[in-house]
C-alpha cells in the first residue's frame, strides 16, 4: 500500500511543480471556441482559423459526413461546411474531431481506459444536446455538446500524466487499478478545471467542469444540470469508467431541476446508447 500511494504522492508533486505537461487539446480547436466566445466573430475568421491546419479540417469534414452526423446533408468544404451547418456546429465538430485524437495511447492497458473515457465523453455529449432541444435550450444546444465532451478532461490528463510518469521504472510494478481509481478520482475535477482556465475556455465549460461532480451544486445553471444528467443516464447504461444501473434518473435533482418525466428519461437512455453505435469521424 505503501508504494501505490507514492504514486500518487508522485504525480500530486510533479503536477504542483509544473513538470507534468501533456497535450490534451488542440491549439487551433481551442483558438475557435475563444473567437466564438466573442460577439464580434466572423464566418471567415473560423475558416481561416481551420484552414491553418489541414488535417484538422479533413478530420472536420471527415466527422460531419460520418454515421455519426447521419442525416445531414453532405458537405465537401470548409466554408460548405460553415455555411450549411453553422460556424458554432462547425467549432464543436472541431473539437470532437481533434479530441478523438487525443484519448489514445500506445501502451494496451491505458489505451483501453482512453477510449471507454471517449466513449463516454461522447455519448455525454450526445445526451447533454438532446436535452438542451428537449427542454428547450436549443440555442445552447452546442455549449451542451461541448460541455458534455469535455467534463471529464481531467481525467484525460491524468491517464497521460501518470503514463508520463510509470515509464520510469521503479514505478512500472505499482500502476494498479486502484491506484489509476484513486487518481483519477480525487484529482480530476481539480486538474480538469485548472486546464480550462488555463487555455482560456470560455466561462460556461469551466463551470460545468468544476461543477459535474459536486454534491452541492448550483442548479440555476441549466447546462450544468443537463451534462450532470446525461453523465448519470451513461453511468446506469454502463458507458466510461463508472457503471451503476442501480441509478433512478427520475429521482435524480438534475431531471426535476429539467422538469422531465419517465418516459423522456428513457428516451435519454435510448439516445446514448444509440450515440455507442454510431462511430465518429469515420465515413458513412
Amino acid at each position: 500500500m505503501k508504494q501505490q500511494i507514492s504514486i500518487v504522492e508522485v504525480i500530486k508533486e510533479r503536477l504542483a511543480d509544473g513538470s507534468l505537461t501533456v497535450p490534451v487539446f488542440h491549439v487551433v480547436a481551442i483558438k475557435l471556441q475563444q473567437a466564438l466566445s466573442r460577439p464580434d466573430f466572423s464566418i471567415d475568421e473560423v475558416h481561416q482559423l481551420l484552414n491553418t491546419d489541414p488535417g484538422l479540417a479533413s478530420g472536420v469534414l471527415r466527422t460531419a459526413n460520418s454515421a455519426f452526423y447521419a442525416g445531414l446533408s453532405k458537405v465537401s468544404t470548409i466554408r460548405e461546411a460553415i455555411i450549411r451547418l453553422g460556424a458554432k456546429e462547425v467549432a464543436a465538430l472541431a473539437m470532437l474531431s481533434s479530441q478523438q485524437d487525443m484519448y489514445r495511447s500506445d501502451e494496451i492497458r491505458y489505451n483501453a481506459i482512453m477510449q471507454s473515457l471517449w466513449k463516454h465523453a461522447v455519448c455525454c455529449a450526445v445526451g447533454s444536446k438532446w436535452l438542451a432541444n428537449k427542454v428547450g435550450f436549443g440555442a445552447q444546444a452546442q455549449e451542451a455538446f461541448l460541455g458534455g465532451l469535455l467534463h471529464d478532461l481531467g481525467k484525460l490528463f491524468l491517464l497521460k500524466c501518470m503514463e508520463e510518469v510509470c515509464r520510469e521504472e521503479p514505478l512500472k510494478s505499482s500502476t494498479s487499478s486502484a491506484v489509476l481509481r484513486e487518481v483519477l478520482t480525487s484529482l480530476h475535477v481539480e486538474q480538469g478545471y485548472q486546464l480550462m482556465v488555463q487555455w482560456h475556455m470560455p466561462q460556461v465549460y469551466c463551470d460545468i467542469v468544476a461543477g459535474h461532480e459536486l454534491e452541492v451544486w448550483d442548479q440555476s445553471n441549466i447546462l450544468l444540470a443537463m451534462v450532470r444528467l446525461a453523465n448519470l443516464a451513461c453511468r446506469k447504461v454502463g458507458i466510461g469508467l463508472q457503471k451503476d444501473p442501480t441509478v433512478l434518473l427520475f429521482a435524480s435533482h438534475e431531471a426535476q431541476t429539467l422538469g422531465l418525466k419517465e418516459t423522456a428519461l428513457a428516451e435519454l437512455e435510448i439516445i446514448i446508447e444509440d450515440a455507442l453505435q454510431a462511430p465518429v469521424g469515420q465515413g458513412g
